[in-house]
């Protein structure tokens, strides 16, 4: 049975184990062998988003709301999935400026502003607050339920109780211990927290593991499984409804709480904290980018059957639907599954509180403390030769300050709204850091003063339209300020700002801070000067991936400093072991002699004031490294010379790379080229070999022929007659082989002549066919032939097409079978064309040579066994003939039995006939 004592030894050790865990890995870190670089523990650190509202809140809101919970987990499945590449710029900027919190981001993005950025600090620690307070709400109301076991009761509102007795009050004190031990054992805040990031990592897997025991212990245990607990969920109508998004203005919820929450997983503190901060290198990026989505959708798959589960269970409504996680195994006597999940509920409010604390201390020490400390005079402070002891002093204070005004907020204002509800009015509030953030990052026109203006506006616009709202329903201000408005004045109504009606109250709000803050920052920065720091930082953020690693911000300095005072400014707020590790290094990596060097250059300031930077903040870090460099900032002018000028050796150096490029691509083109021209070169020696071989064998024939007959006219007529034969034979030989070189150079050069008409293909073939008879009954080859019926004429060359048909069929008689040749002659029409093929049954062409067979000179040696007979011109004029009308010659099918060739000629006349050869 669950009682007091059981349940907070539980809780005791569950801490002691967090403790050890965190103890453990900073052990580990200061041995070199840290952990928290490896890529999971970094994703998983990333479900610090997931906090007591996810655990208890999202069930809460999906019994009242049904899928209105889903976008808060969309926006950042989106941010992740979509826009990663904003995430890692945020990351970059941070390591390249040693960036310690979203306040020293603005800040350092718009000149380094100390106003700026205690403005953001101001808006962080009231929005969040309030979120702190939310978390320790969780804890106190779980521990109520659970310690009344085995009764289930869970009001909408608890009666108050003393301070002392109160679960919240103890659990805001352990959890700063915590915070004070882990999290400010380092000055430098730009340094890993290992040992909170992998606690951080640690309680994500055990909230994740115990919501996913209860979703299984409802959905498969109470009831047979999602179908089941649907189907008698949907027998009540107010539950089916649930299911649905037939709610009037569910959309526009959705767009408003997705939108807000694409901002937050970025812009709250405890994200920008374990995101950019705590993140060792960029690849880690690459593992969060799919497994965060992958664990918010583990967690949120069974928030809906819980939420209907408790609401078939306790259908009175007496019992608090956030607290359905919790008293659904209570009410069915699960002791172990019921502390399991208070603990899980324990883990997903320690972990925000835990980050959000240390990220906000570090903002209100660095950009709200320390400059005002810096800048009073009177209390001596820069003259202090040793600063870390004041420095962890105001940590160490406003990490309990915070959470004590987290546990305020809860007394006296947190019983009043629902989890949920706390955590959007904190969504909004650092929905307000987008436009000076995300502008700053991608827009060099935003200036301090833009950034400033918006801030101001659309943080008093949000306290005014959520936040004040908030005190009237805890008594803080009369209830009619939200009815009736202030004074009366009801264009006025926090609810229905300047008469906006029509829209639930976040995206009223959401409205108007958006319209104030993103047009006043726009505004303001187009009609407003910018400074020389400003306009050199808005450079650098803007194009980081250009100058994260030059040179440009460390010579915005015109004057001197010593080495020695810059060290012992170092000394004052780092320690000397830590400044003489810094600057050794530093003088090691260039290959200098530290004792040799007195006065420090610019990029040694730049340097010290980095290293500043993560202890003190940028704003701070400016300050002091003003009062010992001896000099003033460079002139605009100058410097946006020096970034000019580094732009343009950067953008040369681009240049050059692509000029290497397209050299290198030009190079293998005209290697290609030059491959080709010795290819064509060796075909242009087979063809002259081969046409003065074909050229000399008829003359030779001839001449020789005519002077047996010179020589002897005493011959008898029989042998006249034969020798007189021979020499016209190779007369005919030779003409034609002239005529087709002839042929050839006409075509190409474009001067051959076309005499075009509507032809009957079948005719023309017959035609053909009838000058290869003699040749066909003298090889005793068989032709067979296969006309279609009906053809139409198409127009073209009559004589040519004669030329290119009995050039395929001298092919196919010379190649065909010696034992029983055979030729093929078919014509038929197909989809727009006329199709004449010759077919035989000699060897057939290798598939490889398909196109080399048109090539110019080629000559195939396939089924010969001799040398080739012919020029190597037949099939390449054949080809440009075919061309010249719109068709096609090509070698449709080949095996060792034969191969088939194909004529296809358009039966439409093209508009335009290019000349043959171009």
């Amino acid at each position: 049975m669950l009682v007091d004592w059981i349940i907070i030894l539980s809780s005791i050790c569950y801490l002691l184990l967090l403790f050890a865990v965190a103890f453990i890995a900073d052990k580990r870190a200061e041995r070199g062998a840290g952990i928290t670089s490896h890529p999971y523990v970094y994703a998983l650190s990333l479900g610090v988003y997931c906090t007591s509202w996810t655990f208890y809140g999202s069930v809460g809101r999906a019994a009242s709301s049904g899928l209105d919970f889903l976008p808060i987990y969309i926006g950042p499945t989106l941010v992740f999935v979509l826009w990663w590449l904003v995430v890692k710029k945020i990351i970059r900027i941070t390591k390249a400026h040693r960036i310690t919190s979203i306040a020293d981001f603005i800040s350092s993005r718009y000149g380094k502003s100390t106003p700026l950025s205690v403005l953001v600090t101001v808006i962080a620690v009231v929005g969040i607050v309030p979120y702190i307070s939310l978390q320790l709400k969780a804890v106190a109301t779980s521990f109520n339920v659970l310690k009344l076991y085995p009764d289930v009761i869970a009001p909408l509102n608890s009666p108050p109780i003393a301070t002392v007795a109160d679960t919240a009050f103890w659990v805001a004190l352990v959890l700063a211990i915590f915070a004070i031990l882990f999290g400010t054992r380092h000055i430098d805040n730009s340094e890993h927290h290992d040992g909170v990031v992998v606690a951080i990592a640690f309680e994500s897997v055990v909230k994740l593991f115990a919501f996913l025991a209860v979703g299984i212990f409802v959905t498969f245990g109470i009831y047979d499984g999602f179908g089941d607990l649907f189907a008698k969920a949907a027998l009540k109508p107010e539950l089916l409804q649930l299911m649905t998004f037939q709610k009037e203005g569910a959309y526009t919820t959705w767009v408003t709480l997705t939108t807000l929450s694409m901002v937050a997983a970025v812009c709250l503190p405890r994200q920008f904290q374990v995101i950019a901060v705590e993140n060792v290198n960029e690849p880690e990026l690459r593992k969060g980018v799919w497994l965060f989505p992958l664990y918010l959708l583990a967690i949120n798959i069974f928030v809906l059957p819980i939420a209907l589960g408790g609401l078939l269970q306790f259908p009175g409504g007496d019992v608090n639907a956030d607290t359905f996680i919790l008293t659904l195994p209570m009410a069915h006597g699960q002791e172990l599954l019921a502390l399991l999940v208070f603990l899980g509920g324990l883990s997903a409010a320690t972990g925000m509180v835990i980050v959000a604390t240390i990220a906000l201390s570090t903002m209100v020490s660095n950009d709200l403390v320390m400059p005002v400390l810096l800048r009073w005079k009177w209390l001596g402070l820069r003259e202090k030769s040793d600063f870390t002891g004041v420095l962890l002093f105001v940590r160490r204070s406003s990490i309990i300050l915070i959470l004590l005004f987290g546990y305020a907020y809860f007394r006296f204002l947190g019983e009043s709204d629902a989890l949920v509800t706390i955590g959007l009015i904190s969504f909004a509030a650092v929905f307000q850091f987008a436009p000076a953030m995300l502008g700053g990052m991608f827009w060099k026109g935003g200036n301090r003063l833009g950034a400033l203006t918006g801030l101001s506006l659309g943080f008093a616009v949000w306290a005014y339209t959520l936040l004040l709202p908030a005190f009237a329903k805890s008594g803080l201000l009369p209830i009619t300020f939200i009815a009736a408005g202030p004074m009366g004045l009801e264009f006025l109504r926090p609810y229905e700002l300047f008469g906006l009606q029509g829209l639930d109250h976040l995206t009223h709000a959401l409205f108007w801070t958006t319209t104030f803050n993103l047009g006043a920052y726009i505004f303001v920065s187009l009609y407003t000067k910018h400074s020389a720091l400003e306009r050199v930082q808005g450079a650098l953020f803007v194009d980081v991936y250009r100058y994260a690693d030059q040179g440009p911000r460390s010579q915005i300095w015109q004057g001197s400093a010593s080495v020695e005072e810059l060290f012992n400014l170092l000394v004052r707020f780092l320690g000397r072991a830590r400044a003489d590790r810094a600057f050794s290094g530093y003088f090691r990596d260039r290959g200098l002699e530290r004792r040799r060097v007195t006065t420090a250059d610019a990029d040694l300031v730049n340097f010290t004031e980095r290293l500043l930077a993560g202890a003190i903040g940028a704003a701070s870090a400016r300050v002091m490294i003003s009062s010992v460099v001896k000099g003033e900032v460079v002139r605009i002018e100058e410097v946006m010379k020096i970034l000019d000028e580094t732009s343009q050796v950067i953008e040369y150096s681009q240049n050059l790379e692509q000029k290497s490029q397209e050299l290198e691509t030009t190079t293998s083109q005209l290697r290609a080229a030059n491959e080709r021209l010795q290819e064509l070169d060796r075909l242009k020696d087979e063809f002259l070999s081969t046409i003065s071989h074909e050229l000399r064998t008829p003359l030779t024939s001839i001449r020789s022929f005519s002077e047996i007959l010179s020589d002897h006219p005493d011959l008898d007529e029989e042998e006249k007659s034969r020798f007189l034969g021979i020499i016209v034979k190779e007369s005919v030989r030779l003409t034609r082989l002239i005529n087709q070189v002839l042929d050839l150079a006409k075509i190409e050069a474009g001067q051959m002549e076309w005499l075009v008409e509507d032809l009957d293909v079948p005719q023309v073939v017959e035609n053909s066919l009838d000058t290869m008879t003699a040749i066909l009954s003298e090889g005793e080859i068989d032709l067979d032939v296969d006309f279609a019926p009906d053809l139409p004429l198409i127009k073209g060359d009559r004589d040519r097409l004669m030329q290119v048909i009995v050039n395929l069929l001298s092919n196919a008689v010379k190649f065909c079978s010696d034992e029983q040749g055979w030729v093929k002659v078919s014509v038929s029409s197909q989809a727009e064309e006329m199709i004449i093929t010759v077919s035989d049954n000699g060897g057939g062409v290798p598939w490889s040579a398909r196109e080399h067979i048109f090539e110019k000179f080629h000559q195939s040696r396939e089924g010969l066994a001799d040398k080739p007979h012919g020029t190597g011109l037949v099939l390449s004029i054949s080809r440009q003939i075919i061309e010249y009308f719109g068709g096609r010659l090509e070698l449709v099918e080949t095996s060792s039995k034969g191969s088939v060739f194909g004529v296809f000629l358009p039966l439409r006349q093209p508009v335009k006939m290019e000349k043959a050869g171009q």
